[in-house]
């Protein structure tokens, strides 16, 4: 049996014996890992490890599809595959037994499942918050502290508090409180209030359009909780949604995709998601990633609101945010995520890919949008990848969604899956009506 930090190390050390290429400069540079693994009943683990600046969940599971592809490929060519076994359905493959998949992140996932109260920190030097209360219990709370620490004001500070807050994702947003009150003047009250108020470790992930927007009020009032936010960072931030969104809908849809799912038996799910040492709330972690979608219905068969268990590791990535400013020096510069992504999974070809601007690192000008410059985790290349697969597939052995169809795009490919188009819907309905919809958009949210 496994343990949280037995995954943790195993994922770490991994990553330590990659090539340099990519990896964030000792004290300046941090970032995320984030890794899919493959559990035998032997212990035989295979990993996918990858490491990038604040969104490596999702390219830790593009990696985990590369595989997946190349293993199917192995099974429909004749070949010997660790993961898949014929299924009770003619084209369809089903994962052997004995065999699951892990998730595993070195911080949780930025959205919702890294909005939660802080405690026992500079930025909360009062009592410990086990729970978000509601507005109007934070507010008798609250004028608890104000009575019982105004006198002590009056009477002079006992102890000293710091007017630093820290942010549980770095992402440029401010995390000091709000003023209390209008009045720009010294006020006693004012100052008790601001250093007693429990707060909220935020998100620089915002909500996405036509939704509530955060209240942006003082303390856990700051954020909402439980709705889609659209990933902080670079990119287009109209076109991407949080991990947490990410994470919670591939525990309904399967984490395979539309395109792999035409030859699966059924959708494959996370046994477990596993956490780094980090500022962490399992609270917030089942009702990012499992409370939102627990109560869909009518799903077609096989899918449904999977329960993955939920373990946080004692273990803390070296090359994380906290890592990097305890080593870090003056004549560094700022301190600032790294700008590579490092991609590692079991294939037999190019496991290693490094990437830069959503480009291979190193790549010049000149080959940009060439097949030189793509990633190998790129859609593009995912669904080249699919595209051998079924032309490896002899025609009396494809699955039926594939049969006697003249499909060519990769959209065309992914309205033909209609069971898991089927399911999507019914998610979307019931847990994300606002989650984007048109074809363009649905098309990035593979």
């Amino acid at each position: 049996m496994w343990s949280p930090d037995e995954i943790s190390s195993l994922c770490y050390n991994h990553f330590n014996k990659l090539p340099k290429r990519g990896k964030p400069e000792a004290g300046r540079e941090w970032t995320l890992l984030a890794a899919v693994i493959l559990l035998t009943d032997s212990s035989e683990q295979k990993t996918g490890d990858i490491l990038n600046d604040s969104h490596a969940e999702v390219i830790a599971r593009r990696g985990c599809v590369r595989y997946l592809t190349e293993q199917l490929y192995r099974a429909v060519s004749g070949q010997s595959s660790d993961v898949f076994c014929p299924g009770s359905e003619e084209g369809k493959w089903a994962v052997k037994p004995g065999v699951s998949f892990l998730f595993f992140t070195s911080q949780t996932p930025c959205g919702d499942a890294s909005i939660f109260p802080m405690t026992g920190s500079q930025a909360q030097p009062c009592e410990p918050v086990n729970a978000i209360q509601s507005e109007e219990s934070e507010r008798r709370g609250l004028k608890r502290h104000a009575e019982c620490d105004l006198e002590e004001t009056r009477q002079g500070p006992r102890m000293k508090t710091s007017d630093n807050h820290s942010s549980h994702r770095k992402s440029g947003n401010t995390n000091e409180h709000e003023v209390i009150t209008e009045n720009k003047e010294s006020n006693p009250l004012n100052e008790v209030l601001r250093c007693h108020l429990p707060d909220l470790h935020r998100t620089g992930a915002k909500c996405v359009p036509d939704s509530p927007a955060d209240p942006l009020q003082p303390g856990l009032l700051y954020h909402s909780v439980g709705v889609l936010r659209l990933k902080p960072g670079r990119g287009e931030r109209t076109l991407s949604l949080s991990c947490s969104d990410k994470l919670a809908r591939w525990g309904v849809l399967g984490f395979q995709g539309a395109l792999l799912y035409h030859f699966l038996q059924a959708p494959l799910y996370f046994r477990a998601v596993v956490v780094g040492k980090c500022p962490y709330s399992h609270q917030a972690m089942q009702r990012a990633l499992k409370t939102r979608c627990s109560d869909v219905r009518d799903l077609p068969s096989g899918f449904s609101a999977h329960d993955p268990e939920i373990l946080q590791s004692g273990l803390e990535f070296p090359h994380n945010h906290t890592h990097t400013e305890s080593k870090h020096t003056h004549t560094q510069g700022r301190i600032s995520p790294c700008g590579a992504a490092i991609s590692w999974c079991a294939v037999s070809q190019q496991p290693l890919d490094v990437t830069a601007n959503g480009y291979k690192q190193g790549v010049t000008k000149k080959a940009l949008g060439t097949s030189q410059a793509r990633s190998l985790i790129s859609k593009v290349e995912l669904f080249h990848s699919f595209l051998k697969l079924v032309a490896a597939t002899e025609d009396s052995r494809l699955p039926e969604s594939l049969r006697g169809k003249d499909l060519k795009t990769y959209w065309d490919y992914k309205q033909a899956a209609g069971a898991y188009q089927q399911a999507w819907t019914q998610l979307r309905l019931q847990a994300f009506p606002l989650w984007p919809r048109s074809p363009r958009e649905l098309l990035l949210f593979s």
